[in-house]
């Protein structure tokens, strides 16, 4: 039961009668009772891990919720009693105690995480250092253990740091945990923007079921009419692709930069428009990534999500620790101060290099080290880590040295706020953000650095390096239907750029003829243009592995 089978479709359809059938402070029951025959169905031998964490994280954030709870108490009990050194210490105690328990619930469940996504990889990779054959486990990936194992740790975590209460109703949590809409590839949402939603029994609106039709037929369209198509030219080229042309490895990239965020962002909009339906507003995981006109704006529209997440709870608890920041200060003190005031239109913008490496060093650290986990969050090889990498390493170099380059666009008189200039940005960070993908392609690092390398060779013609003609596997009435689609995805795009606003804003202002004929016209084209049938995988999402 895929997000595009007329199966999931008849699923959705029954829960959607039955939820505006039972009354409304039971209808996050109807949510619970889907969301968990979902998962049964499509991954029932995994069913147990999906339950242990849900159990364990709603278990966990009671107790911390309990010590909080109990510290306040005993505080105001022995108020008069306690001076500030005795009152000190038991606050001191009590964080200790919540630590454990914050960090007992994230190793149980980052650790089945861990084992059941890296403990393959890194034991065949330590065995070959030590020359020594480690026992496998014998195990399958659950669907969606990264995103559902993010999601719950993000909710224990907001407990601990009190941003949230404790949920004690297990089946409130238990619906927040398994949503099935977004289990399978997200979004991963954050607790206090989804929860009451979920828990709200929500009216039905004819708006709702408008809107949440266009989207997922947007996403269907995406995935069906454009993906897919561009699944078969990636197939069809990636087993030749150390005999291609460069012409044809820079196209192989491409399409599988393109075919990537057709499936990713489709089957994103599929998910947000079924919860649409129930009146639930999921997160954006997509906001026009290829408008962005550098790497760090790229990850802040593409898979947003996850970019919060971890900018919530692993890069801004680093970069403003006790220990990077003694670190940053360090290093501004090393270096030589100036005999004279350093103007602001200096190459360091007023500072002395060490001064400026203190500043930033804290924040290129944690960056580092959050692309290193955003790599190997995607899979469990190190040509994931190169991913990673690559993307922090280019965050980082531009930190260190952006008054470098605002300095040099002084000297040279660039102006930096034309159309062309802003144009040029996007250029290159679609380049850099194509050449990233051989990483997530390659067979291992070292096949996704010579693969960068043959990038930038001389381009030849549309043959391999033997001199045999390539067959893209698609022929030309495909392309001028992706050329078609692609250039109307634009469009959209554009639109929502510059004004800011959904396209189905301005369709709901138009009269309902239209919107129907729209409407209708869009599923027509699914339904002739799609791909499906024997021999085309339209339900499988390339996020789905993740």
């Amino acid at each position: 039961m895929t997000l595009t089978s007329l199966t999931f479709f008849g699923f959705v359809a029954a829960s959607l009668i039955v939820y505006y059938i039972v009354p409304k402070k039971w209808r996050y029951l109807v949510l619970l009772a889907a969301s968990l025959a979902f998962y049964g169905i499509v991954c029932f031998k995994y069913f147990p891990f999906i339950i242990f964490t849900a159990l364990s994280t709603w278990a966990g954030a009671l107790w911390l919720d309990k010590v909080a709870k109990d510290r306040k108490a005993l505080l105001k009990e022995h108020k008069a009693e306690w001076d500030s050194e005795q009152k000190k210490k038991f606050k001191h105690s009590t964080i200790i105690r919540r630590r454990w328990i914050l960090a007992l619930v994230l190793v149980l469940n980052f650790g089945i995480l861990a084992v059941l996504k890296y403990y393959n990889f890194l034991a065949e990779w330590f065995g070959n250092i030590i020359n020594m054959q480690l026992p496998m486990v014998g195990l399958l990936l659950p669907l969606g253990i990264s995103f559902y194992t993010f999601q719950s740790m993000g909710y224990i975590i907001d407990v601990y740091w009190e941003k949230t209460p404790a949920e004690k109703n297990i089946a409130r949590f238990g619906l927040f945990a398994t949503f099935f809409p977004q289990i399978i590839q997200g979004p991963i949402a954050i607790y206090s923007e989804l929860a009451g939603q979920l828990y709200e029994g929500h009216d039905l609106s004819y708006e709702n079921i408008k809107y949440g039709a266009q989207l997922i037929f947007w996403g269907l369209f995406k995935k069906m009419v454009i993906a897919d198509r561009l699944a078969v030219v990636f197939n069809t080229l990636f087993p030749v692709r150390n005999s291609l042309s460069n012409a044809y490895s820079l196209l192989l990239l491409v399409v599988y930069m393109v075919q990537l965020y057709m499936d990713f962002s489709g089957g994103i909009d599929i998910a947000r428009g079924v919860g649409c339906m129930f009146g639930i507003n999921m997160a954006e995981n997509f906001r026009r990534p290829f408008f962005s006109k550098s790497i760090s704006e790229f990850w802040r529209r593409w898979h947003i999500s996850l970019g919060k997440w971890l900018k919530t709870y692993l890069f801004y608890p680093m970069a403003v620790s006790k220990a990077f920041l003694r670190l940053g200060t360090w290093i501004s003190k090393r270096g030589k101060k100036p005999s004279e005031e350093i103007p602001d239109d200096s190459i360091w913008g007023g500072f002395t290099f060490a001064q400026h490496l203190g500043r930033v060093l804290p924040g290129c650290i944690g960056t580092l080290i959050t692309f290193f986990i955003v790599g190997m969050w995607h899979g469990a090889n190190w040509r994931y880590a190169g991913y990673g990498l690559w993307n922090g390493i280019i965050i980082l170099i531009s930190m260190i040295l952006e008054p470098v380059f605002k300095w040099l666009l002084r000297k040279l008189r660039i102006r930096v706020d034309t159309a062309g200039w802003r144009v040029f940005q996007m250029i290159r960070t679609a380049i850099l953000v194509v050449l990233s993908v051989v990483f997530d392609i390659a067979d291992n690092l070292a096949d996704g650095i010579s693969m960068i390398g043959k990038c930038f060779t001389p381009v030849l013609g549309p043959t391999t390096h033997l001199g045999t003609e390539v067959s893209t596997g698609i022929e030309a009435a495909d392309w001028i239907v992706v050329i078609t689609g692609l250039l109307i995805v634009f469009a959209v795009s554009l639109y929502q750029e510059k004004t800011g606003k959904h396209i189905r804003e301005s369709l709901s202002r138009q009269p309902l003829w239209i919107q129907w004929t729209l409407g209708i016209g869009c599923v027509v084209v699914v339904a002739i243009l799609g791909m499906y049938g024997p021999g085309v995988a339209s339900g499988e999402f390339v996020y789905m592995q993740f």
